[in-house]
């Protein structure tokens, strides 16, 4: 039986990568379109998953779409089940990381002691293949486990955020090279990708107000689910990925049992420092909600007896009055996915007019645009609150007088 993986290069990891990335947008944006809730999107996406992972076990050999396909889909529903944990059982992060972390080292430990290996060039049986997929879940959702807490701590906005695995995949990358073991630094470069691609999606999604590129969800899944498809008939064509008989996976250095356990020890060193970083990081001042509520209600006080839109033409006022009120309304009827749109045209003609708006009455300007980052994030929660919209979007009604 052939190999139902595909080869290890370059090509393996920028699709893994885009995989993980779709798989924190189009969950994110499915979530909040589809109206069900997150524990009915998550159930939704099982039986996708089932559906999917079913063609590709019944397959004899490694086909590109069928094997991508399904890592797209283990990657959503790895990330759905991680949110449902987080925001609906409201497990803290801390646990749900040792709870998944945990979980893999016996899903490792039990393919070991049943095949006596871990490596993904011997996936040839379906037993094997099995441990393999189920592998893949648990690494997706302590990727996301371990990402979103890394966040927590830090307070790291999404630019930034993406520096930390994608340092830590190099330091991977740089163990391999000088002789660590071939099978441990490609599950641990595989977990990485995770927090990697969900920052990155994270990146592109989140409105500029949050130091992102604005292109939000919905966007930003088709952008990268079409460089998928892009890869994905490329290495259909090319067949560059694909492991048979007559083209051999990549030959792998002798291992060499010494240079291994020192660069075990490189290893240990690189996780001591990336936790140390980690505390240092945790223990800066960085914004939350509560600080950046005090912001603006510290700013409302400095804005002077007009209040914040005093200083500001009734017309552009009222624009972003009916905008606003449109967006409540939708919330209020239920009708998510119109909301999260709406609000997109507050933050498109807020943004627009900054450059006239806040000459005019700089604090005036700083009260608005806390509140308006406050509905905004509320809208666009993972799973949306329709209190905590409502409020914020009251709170903003108010600001606009």
């Amino acid at each position: 039986m052939l190999s139902k993986v595909p080869e290890v290069t370059v090509w393996f990891w920028i699709i893994k990568i885009l995989c993980t990335t779709v798989g924190e947008s189009f969950a994110d944006w499915i979530n909040s379109s589809l109206g069900v809730g997150l524990s009915g999107t998550a159930l939704l996406f099982t039986a996708i998953l089932a559906v999917t992972l079913g063609w590709q076990l019944r397959l004899n050999r490694y086909v590109p779409f069928a094997y991508w396909l399904t890592v797209v889909v283990v990657s959503v529903t790895g990330t759905l089940y991680t949110d449902i944990l987080t925001d609906n059982l409201a497990v803290p992060l801390v646990l749900s990381t040792g709870v998944f972390a945990l979980a893999l080292a016996v899903v490792f430990g039990i393919w070991f002691a049943r095949e006596r290996t871990l490596s993904i060039h011997s996936i040839t049986t379906l037993p094997r293949e099995l441990f393999y997929w189920l592998a893949v879940l648990v690494t997706f959702a302590l990727g996301t486990a371990a990402g979103d807490w890394t966040l927590q701590l830090t307070g790291w906005g999404a630019g930034t955020s993406v520096l930390l695995p994608a340092g830590l995949i190099a330091a991977v990358v740089l163990g391999r090279r000088f002789g660590a073991n071939a099978v441990l630094s490609f599950w641990l470069a595989y977990i990485l990708t995770r927090p990697l691609g969900a920052n990155l999606g994270d990146w592109f999604a989140s409105p500029s107000a949050d130091h992102g590129l604005g292109l939000g969800t919905a966007l930003t899944s088709v952008i990268f689910l079409i460089a998928i498809l892009a890869v994905v008939v490329y290495l259909t064509g090319t067949r560059k990925d694909v492991v048979d008989e007559q083209r051999p996976p990549h030959a792998a250095a002798v291992a060499d049992p010494q240079r291994e356990r020192l660069m075990l020890g490189y290893y240990a060193i690189v996780a001591i420092l990336a936790g140390a970083l980690l505390v240092w990081a945790a223990n800066q001042p960085h914004a939350n909600t509560n600080s950046d509520e005090e912001t603006a209600t510290t700013s409302a006080t400095a804005a002077g007896p007009g209040g914040p839109t005093a200083h500001f033409p009734a017309a552009e006022v009222a624009k972003f009055r009916v905008i606003t009120q449109d967006t409540l309304a939708k919330v209020q009827a239920g009708r998510q996915g119109d909301a999260v749109t709406r609000i997109k045209d507050l933050e498109t003609a807020w943004d627009q007019d900054q450059d006239t708006l806040q000459p005019m009455d700089d604090a005036g300007w700083k009260v608005l645009d806390g509140k308006i980052d406050a509905a905004l994030k509320a809208v666009r929660a993972k799973t949306p609150d329709s209190t905590v919209e409502s409020r914020a979007l009251t709170a903003l009604l108010t600001a606009l007088g």
